[in-house]
């Protein structure tokens, strides 16, 4: 399990303008133009081009069906099929341990927060054996490496963690997903619950009138 990333900070180089004033605010200009692309690259390829605001269009795909949910092609809150197709499986897995719908969405939401919605098969500074959508440490508690490289198995032990918390069922969303994943940050997970929301309503099964 991931602790959160820390943004880095980077401090430029002072200028002299005088007389190459022009030409070095040209040069200024274009670094920050490439700068700012790289970091929209690097949320959409990342965490989804709704973290940079970014339209998304993603490939034309028929429908496929994960168990009982229908995934679209989307965009659904600027994730893709690809992604999409793996919020699936941890509602699925919430689901099939008797989880509701809103604690199914904290799962969608640590997820996202962790990795995007993407089965990462490797680790960061804060765990270098961390894999998989919620990035579970090799330290035991989270199976073996096929476990948590598996959307639908390593989202069951997520859930079965979670509701070991004492009051896991009143707890505010980013604070259970904290107490889950042991992150350096209670508050990481809170720009990612609308974005769940928004998936977990897409991908709802329909229930009968």
């Amino acid at each position: 399990m991931s602790h959160s990333r820390a943004r880095r900070s980077t401090t430029g180089t002072r200028t002299r303008t005088r007389t190459r004033g022009r030409g070095l605010v040209i040069a200024g200009v274009a670094v920050a133009v490439c700068v700012g692309l790289g970091f929209a690259g690097w949320n959409l390829a990342g965490f989804g081009a709704g973290a940079a605001g970014i339209t998304v269009t993603c490939p034309t795909a028929d429908p496929v069906d994960v168990g009982a949910i229908t995934v679209p092609a989307g965009p659904v809150a600027g994730y893709c099929q690809d992604r999409l197709v793996n919020a699936a499986h941890i509602m699925n897995a919430g689901r099939d341990l008797g989880i509701g719908t809103h604690t199914q969405t904290v799962g969608v939401m640590t997820a996202l927060g962790e990795s995007g919605l993407r089965v990462l098969d490797y680790g960061d500074a804060a765990g270098a054996d961390s894999r998989g959508l919620f990035q579970q440490r090799d330290n035991g508690a989270w199976g073996t490496l096929a476990d948590r490289m598996d959307p639908y198995v390593s989202a069951q032990n997520f859930f079965t963690k979670l509701t070991k918390v004492a009051g896991w069922k009143e707890m505010e969303p980013t604070l259970l997903a904290h107490a889950v994943q042991v992150n350096a940050d209670p508050e990481h997970y809170a720009a990612y619950w609308a974005r769940a929301e928004d998936i977990v309503a897409a991908l709802a099964i329909p229930t009968a009138p």
